[in-house]
């Protein structure tokens, strides 16, 4: 399917940090179209299903032609990852300004991969702050959360 804009809504989060987690996002394409989905993982962190959302909407969106995609999420952890720390990452052998190792290299390589092959643009949103598609996000999230006995 051809669309001129996809809008993304994505979110993570983990009772306990390291805990058990949850991820989701809410796929709006030229307003006509919409998809949610969501999963969960037993043993995970934040930044780590922060990362997963954001990866399983782009997968989504490589079945779509799309002229633009607009990514909102509520990490500045995500945004400013994919957007600027990662091409020092990348010049740096995936070691910090500090020089460790960056954490959850394997999620950044795969998202750094998403995010070439796509026309994302990426957008930071205050959490908990009434946003329609990032209040259904955080929904969605405490569902999988919850589904994890």
């Amino acid at each position: 399917m051809d669309y001129t804009q996809i809008e993304i809504y994505t979110d993570g989060g983990c009772i306990g940090n390291p805990g058990k987690g949850g991820w989701a996002y809410v796929l709006k394409a030229d307003g006509v179209f919409e998809k949610e989905a969501s999963g969960s993982d037993p043993d995970t962190t934040n930044n780590r299903m922060e990362l997963t959302a954001v990866i399983e909407a782009l997968k989504a969106c490589l079945t779509f032609n799309a002229k633009q995609i607009v990514i909102h999420t509520d990490s500045q952890y995500v945004k400013n990852g994919i957007t600027t720390w990662i091409k020092k990452w990348k010049v740096n052998g995936w070691r910090t300004a500090g020089k460790d190792p960056v954490k959850n290299k394997e999620y950044w390589v795969e998202l750094d991969h998403l995010n070439a092959q796509l026309p994302v643009t990426w957008n930071w949103v205050k959490g908990h702050a009434g946003i329609e598609g990032n209040e259904r996000c955080d929904q969605l999230v405490r569902q999988a959360m919850d589904s994890i006995v």
